[in-house]
């Protein structure tokens, strides 16, 4: 039975390899990663996402890091921790077979984006009829990853999203397209679970998809956030949305306007740079899988160098994850 998703923030965790000739997972470091951020006090995993390099990944591997991921976090006392995984294919049965590739593996809630490779034919009609088919038949309650950045441009409007989630199996959306505005209808319409607003009969999870608009998205009623900042700074990340839900607002405002200072420093680099960070402050993180580049030695160093002062405020924050 999947678990009941929590408010709070995910983390949409990166993968690791073992040998960068082959470049075979890590398991090893998979499972120390996630145990990590479940002791920093992230709500949640998400696993096989766009930071997870799943398109990169076969649906073997797929499993692999959803599997070691589950494992870990209930051998570490965190079996309570929801795991949300990334299922999105471009077609509806190929997406099926991840959603139950998913189940099978442990995890309680797909994440899937709009396909785009064919995007003249994702017209308003067929992007619904893509979600409600994969809805009627996922064994995982599905949420919809508004990403436009990486799905050709294709970005949902409020009016579609507020139309999908009448389906009983489609339980949430990640904005990473950046709308407050869009978010806030949205919350509108479904009333999301929140810590700081009432959730109604059929739980709805609003989640902000980048860690600049975190305190922003909780006024507006989020649910939290699912943010790739989190595996570099989950205390930082979990820090905003607990002042947040708490009414600090002028403390909010301050720690989110340092967090957003220091993801775009990383947005900028993207993966080679997430895992560049890694590598110096955590000692793991390694290579992307090809054809995407490692960063330069150069480039590496200017980013130690822009992002050293947000590792030292990471580093002063204790944990905020509790096992039961």
């Amino acid at each position: 039975m999947p678990k009941t998703l929590l408010p709070g923030i995910y983390a949409p965790t990166q993968v690791f390899y073992a040998d960068a000739k082959d470049e075979t997972l890590d398991d090893e470091v998979i499972r120390k990663h996630a145990v990590r951020l479940a002791r920093a006090g992230v709500a949640g995993i998400v696993t096989n996402g766009s930071n997870g390099e799943a398109v990169y990944l076969s649906p073997e591997e797929r499993s692999q890091v959803t599997k070691s991921t589950r494992v870990a976090l209930d051998d570490a006392g965190f079996s309570h921790l929801p795991v949300i995984v990334g299922a999105s294919e471009q077609s509806i049965q190929g997406t099926l077979r991840l959603c139950r590739d998913a189940a099978d593996a442990g995890g309680d809630a797909a994440l899937l984006m709009v396909p785009s490779f064919f995007k003249w034919a994702m017209d308003g009609s067929t992007i619904e009829k893509f979600f409600l088919e994969v809805a009627d038949k996922s064994p995982l309650p599905l949420i919809i990853y508004n990403y436009p950045g990486a799905v050709a441009g294709i970005d949902l409007d409020s009016d579609q999203l507020i139309s999908l989630a009448k389906h009983r199996n489609i339980i949430g959306t990640k904005f990473t397209c950046g709308s407050v505005g869009k978010l806030a209808r949205v919350a509108e319409a479904t009333s999301p679970v929140s810590e700081v607003f009432p959730s109604a009969s059929e739980p709805y999870f609003a989640f902000a998809g980048v860690a600049d608009f975190i305190s922003s998205s909780v006024e507006v009623g989020a649910s939290g956030a699912i943010v790739g900042a989190a595996n570099v700074f989950p205390r930082a990340c979990v820090n905003v949305y607990n002042l947040a839900v708490q009414g600090k607002r002028e403390e909010a405002m301050r720690a989110q306007q340092t967090l957003a200072k220091a993801d775009w420093e990383l947005t900028k680099r993207a993966i080679p740079g997430f895992k560049a960070i890694l590598s110096k402050w955590n000692g793991y993180g390694g290579i992307p899988r090809g054809p995407m580049a490692s960063l330069g030695k150069e480039e590496s160093d200017k980013l130690v160098e822009d992002i050293s002062w947000m590792m030292e405020i990471e580093q002063k924050l204790e944990d905020f994850g509790v096992k039961p």
